[in-house]
Formats: structure tokens, sequence, C-alpha cells
């Protein structure tokens, strides 16, 4: 069919849909038509799914970034491409009609890619919330050629590059697996019923200010014990007294990932099962291991079910996540700042280029291997995805670590990072390289250096060992 037959039966529909009789909902099409203007209909549902944290929030957040692109990408560069006028809306009654009929171009529709963008977004992390949403995100797509101000054409254009924005999103921001990481086959563990026989370490320093798990961790386990960190006696001070003592029958830790770490050593050291709640700010372990709440936490203590992990270690210090030499930590630090204003890849970007702006070279050896390095990434277990945004671990078993790095002895390898990370292939530069070992010895050409792990910072050195340590139990509901 031919563009122009296109638009004759474009204006055929949008003439049958204004002649259609009056009814009840044309006040509310309208209603809901003006309360979608400049996104502000899905700010607020935004707003609202941003105050539950995990999926929701990540939702919220997907939703709200896809809309401010697809809105920009259609009011400032289609529409003036296509410059279609609106309709003409002599014959439509005026009581359907906007009290302010809006002047500017007509295809495609703002607020119909507005619309398939949130919902799309959403969709993406919690589908059925965004379910939930379609047939709003249809209706305001409808509402705006009931009122007249559109054609349907216009209407379906707009939903399909909303969605597309969306979904295209998904290159810069990949969507986190609903299931949990592969774990080896199921150990069993103690039985706590009430948590009787449990010691849990709180950390009130994690997670957002102001919340404190501990009387939370207290209703949900009422028998466990429940011990509050403080800058005497920290985590593994509190959980190794309690492994001494005998009065535990295992351990648990409420915190962000360096506690969660600095609880596992202990949990390693006694050969006692760790129970993790999360409750820091980002619970990357936790996250990868299927345990995304509290209550999940302290179910799988109650009935005993338990999975077995890998741990790994930098001269014998252990991590369950990842550690790093170089400009790696400032840059996530940075990133981390920057995501609530920029977006989680816009920030990615910044932080890149800053870092690498000011950062200074390490010359090493990996493995007998010479080479110049900005930043050095060991995971334990292999993340995904590739590159300098590494987010998550489809396996906690696979026995290797994950050694990435971003050379300094090619040509313009900080430009190249900096395009790369802005185009979402940082893999693909020819500065990036990784590899995976399960043991991994790093010596220092250029000075001691300091490595972080887990959110925390070793002493400086000039020779690393990284390696796999005996696998850790780890009370978890949710086993794949």
């Amino acid at each position: 069919m031919t563009p122009l037959r296109l638009r004759y039966w474009d204006a055929r529909l949008h003439a049958a849909i204004g002649a259609l009789p009056d009814t009840p909902a044309d006040r509310w099409l309208r209603r809901l038509s003006t309360t979608a203007d400049h996104g502000r209909l899905w700010l607020v549902l935004g707003v609202l799914l941003g105050l539950r944290r995990g999926p929701l929030r990540r939702a919220a957040l997907r939703g709200l970034g896809g809309l401010t692109v697809s809105s920009a990408l259609v009011n400032v560069v289609l529409k003036r491409i296509f410059g279609r006028v609106r309709p003409d809306l002599a014959n439509m009654a005026s009581h359907r009609q906007l009290r302010r009929a809006p002047h500017t171009l007509s295809f495609p529709s703002g607020h119909s890619a507005s619309a398939g963008a949130f919902a799309t977004g959403v969709a993406l992390e919690s589908p059925v919330v965004g379910a939930a949403l379609a047939p709003v995100a249809l209706a305001v797509g409808y509402s705006r050629v009931h009122v007249g101000v559109h054609y349907p054409g216009d209407v379906v254009s707009g939903l399909a590059i909303g969605a597309s924005v969306a979904l295209a999103g998904r290159r810069w921001w990949p969507v986190r697996p609903t299931e949990p990481a592969r774990v080896r086959p199921v150990r069993s563990a103690r039985a706590l019923p009430r948590g009787e026989g449990l010691v849990v370490a709180v950390n009130p320093r994690s997670g957002p200010e102001g919340y404190d798990p501990a009387a939370e961790i207290r209703a949900l386990l009422p028998g466990a014990e429940v011990l509050t960190a403080s800058e005497e006696h920290g985590v593994a001070d509190l959980l190794t007294d309690a492994a001494r003592s005998g009065r535990a029958a295992a351990l648990g830790v409420a915190g962000g990932d360096g506690s969660v770490a600095a609880a596992a050593a202990v949990a390693l050291e006694h050969d006692l099962p760790l129970a993790v709640v999360p409750a820091g700010t980002l619970n990357h372990f936790a996250r990868d291991l299927g345990v995304e709440t509290p209550e999940e936490a302290a179910a799988a203590v109650e009935e005993g079910r338990a999975v077995c992990v890998d741990v790994a270690e930098v001269n014998g210090t252990p991590f369950l996540n990842t550690a790093s030499i170089g400009a790696y930590p400032e840059m996530v630090r940075r990133r981390d700042a920057l995501a609530g204003r920029l977006g989680r890849w816009a920030a990615m970007t910044v932080a890149v280029a800053q870092v690498l702006r000011g950062g200074t070279p390490v010359s090493l050896v990996l493995n007998g291997r010479p080479v110049q390095v900005w930043i050095l990434f060991v995971g334990n277990c292999r993340y995904t995805p590739r590159g300098l945004a590494p987010a998550w671990r489809p396996r906690l078993e696979d026995g290797l670590l994950d050694v990435q790095y971003l050379r300094a002895d090619v040509p313009f390898s900080r430009t190249r990072a900096v395009l790369g990370a802005l185009l979402g292939v940082s893999d693909h530069s020819s500065g990036y390289a990784d590899v995976q070992t399960p043991e991994l010895r790093v010596h220092l050409w250029s000075g001691p250096e300091p490595v972080a792990y887990d959110g925390e910072t070793a002493a400086a050195s000039s020779s690393f060992l990284f390696r796999k340590r005996p696998p850790l139990t780890v009370y978890c509901c949710r086993t794949s």
C-alpha cells in the first residue's frame, strides 16, 4: 500500500472515531490524555514504583529512562523530519476536544511514544507490572485519537517507537535475569526453627540511611541472637567470638558486600553455614544468590535449605564478588555517584572518561606475561555483560576467576575505552582483554598498589596471588 493510500485510510479511521456517539467515557479519555501531558502520568507512576527497592525500582528507572530518550527522539527529531500537521477538528464535537489544542506537528505521537517506552521498560524488569500498565499505555494512545489531536497512524507509530527505544536500551543496560545464578547441588544445612542457634551480625552503616535491619531480623527470627557491629567490634569480631564460644550453629550477616565477605571468612574458618540478609546498598552477592529480601533469608534458615558457592581469595583474604587493582574502584565509585542523575549507562561513560583522563597505568606481570594496564578486574566466577561494566554472574560454581583488564600499552586505549563505554561495546575495544583461570599470580613492576575487594581495601603490595578456596555453604531457598 502506497503512503498516500495509508494516509487516506488513516484519515478515514480518524473521522470514523470522531463520529462515534457520545458516551460517559468521553470525559475520562480527555482527562487521561491531559494527565499524560509532558509525561506527568508516567513520572508519578515511576516515583511510586521507585519507592520499593529491587526489581520495581529498576523497572521505574528503566521506564523513565526509555521515556526520556523516546520523547526527545520523537519531539526533537522525527516530527521535524516528517512534518505532518494535526488533524482538522472542524467536525469534532466540542466537548471531546482539549481545552488547549496542541500546535506542534502530529507524526509520530509523543504521548504514545512515552507510554510505549515506559510500559515496555517496566515490563523488562517486572513483567507482571508491565502487563498491568499495558492497557493504560494503550488507553493513553487511543485517547489522543479520541480527542482528535492525532491520527491512528501517529499513535501506532509512537507506541512502536517508544517500545523499540526501551528494548534497544538493553544494549547499554542489560536486563538482569530473574533466575538466580547456578550453584552446586543443594547441600543440607541444619534447620533452625525461629532462628534458634543462629548468630547474626548487623552492620547498621550499610544500606539506606536510617535503615537498621536488626528489628526486622528479630521479628522474623525471634530465636536468633542479633548483634550490632560497631567501630570497636566489627562483623568479623562478633561472629568469631560466637563461633569460638560454641553458641552458634550457624552464622548470619546483615549488611553490604564487604560485611558479607567478612562473615564468609569466619564461616569458612569454623566450617559453619552462613545466612545472608540483604541489607546493603547493592547486595551483589545476595542478588546473584537469589536472596532478594530478609523474608527469603529467614525462610531458608528455618527450612534448612542451603547451597554451596565458590569463594575466591587474594593473598589469603577471601572475597565473594570482585577484586581489582588500578583505577577500577574509583571508576565504580564515580559511576554509582552519578547514576542517580545520569542513568547507569551515561554515568559509566562519564566515570570512565574522568578516571582514565587522570589515571596512571600500572606495569605488572600476569601469570608470567608482562603488560601495562589501566584497570585489572578479578571476579569470583565469570561475570556478564563483558567489558567495563560487569554486573552479575550466571553461575556461582564454575571454579574460575574472571580476569578482565584494560591495557595501557595499546595506542589510544583510553579514547577507545570511553567510546566503547558510550556505545556499549567496551568488550570489543582493542585495549580490552580477558581470561578465565583458577589461579592468577600478579607481580607489579611499577611499585606497590592496594587491592580492593568487595568494597574493602587491603594494604598495598607488589605481589598478589588470586585463587579459589573450598566452597561456602549458604542458606538459600531458591536453587537452580
